[in-house]
């Protein structure tokens, strides 16, 4: 069986797409998988890290302005179109999955015209532009939230849930152990800072604004910056023993196993992740994103009280004190982790791989 896997562009669409691989692998491991990214982008480096070959098409999305680099997006569609095509023509797959992001477009809208089985999986609440037009005509496409039929069929619709890292889904590491990790004050709560694989401007600029005062409160942080953020962050937290700065954590599980409340984005896969950690979370909404489907994902959280939201054109006032706030009241953190822990669906991966399995299956019955 031959498996094409194609999206990416952040870690919230590559991460879920390694946790689909990894558990076709786990069920077949003769399977043959391939990922498809775009040129330049995060899956390129991250999809070889995690074992599998990639291709990249020289994908990339539309500026919001009237701007010659949109004629070179055109441009870039048709060769990934034709690029796709050979891919198709090579790996002869037996069904192509699309996880969200650029590549994705082109992989599988080349495969539905070859006439091979095509399954999307869609992260977030709102679903975006590239899922709405494939949508049209994949035969299967897996959803994590509620009320998306008014994006697809429902005949068509599988509740799935988001894929989970293994490491986040099955935590191993002990608290003591992940504060000595992270050389951690066992007697000091702790706080997470997660802005996303590649950072967020905001809650970062929010955090530094504020080091003095989580320092008083005797509150530690745990803070991934990204990278482009990191130099910064380090600078101005050089005096500051209770902060931790980092540009990217590997040791996620442990991170979250250390920290008492997380600061977050809120793009689909870490709040799935999240959801099954089942700690207090703070989410800030990327303004940034297509349809401001971040806000949509944090309020379905909301609206179950589950979570707190801080907006991000308010962050910079607001989220530090919230964050104290919410430190210093245990009913409402006990209140947030059991609720966001009932949302949790641990087995997302192997439902999607059940239903990749039944479409092939049904393709040569």
């Amino acid at each position: 069986m031959r498996v094409i896997i194609s999206g990416g562009g952040t870690g919230g669409h590559i991460f879920p797409a390694i946790s689909i691989a990894e558990e076709l692998k786990r069920q077949d491991p003769s399977v043959e998988i391939l990922f498809v990214g775009a040129n330049n982008r995060m899956e390129m480096e991250k999809v070889p890290q995690a074992g599998f070959n990639i291709v990249g098409l020289p994908i990339s999305g539309f500026v919001r302005s009237l701007s010659f680099k949109n004629m070179q997006t055109i441009n870039n569609i048709f060769k990934s179109l034709s690029r796709a095509k050979k891919i198709i023509k090579d790996f002869q797959p037996d069904i192509a999955v699309g996880v969200g992001g650029y590549a994705s477009g082109p992989m599988l809208f080349a495969a539905q015209r070859a006439g091979i089985p095509t399954l999307i999986q869609e992260q977030n609440s709102y679903a975006g532009l590239t899922n709405k037009i494939l949508g049209k005509r994949v035969q299967k496409v897996c959803v994590a939230y509620d009320n998306m039929t008014k994006f697809f069929k429902p005949e068509r619709i599988v509740f799935t849930g988001n894929p989970v890292r293994p490491a986040i889904q099955n935590i191993t590491c002990t608290r003591a152990e992940s504060e000595d990790f992270f050389k951690l004050d066992a007697t000091k709560k702790t706080i997470l800072v997660v802005g996303g694989s590649l950072g967020a401007r905001t809650i970062n600029q929010s955090i530094e604004a504020h080091l003095e005062e989580f320092t008083q409160a005797g509150v530690q942080v745990i803070w991934q910056t990204g990278k482009q953020y990191f130099a910064q962050a380090q600078e101005s937290a050089k005096n500051y023993e209770n902060i931790k700065v980092f540009d990217f954590i590997r040791a996620m599980d442990m991170a979250f196993t250390a920290a008492d409340i997380i600061i977050s984005r809120a793009g689909a896969g870490t709040i799935s992740e999240l959801c099954i950690v089942g700690k207090p979370c703070i989410f800030v909404p990327s303004p940034n994103v297509t349809e401001d489907h971040q806000t949509h994902n944090a309020l379905a959280l909301v609206h179950k009280n589950a979570a707190l939201l801080v907006k991000d054109s308010e962050a910079r006032e607001k989220l530090c004190a919230a964050a104290l706030e919410l430190l210093q009241n245990e009913t409402r953190m006990a209140e947030l982790s059991h609720n966001i822990q009932k949302l949790a669906i641990p087995n997302a991966a192997e439902r999607i791989v059940n239903e990749i399995f039944g479409l092939v299956q049904k393709q040569f019955a």
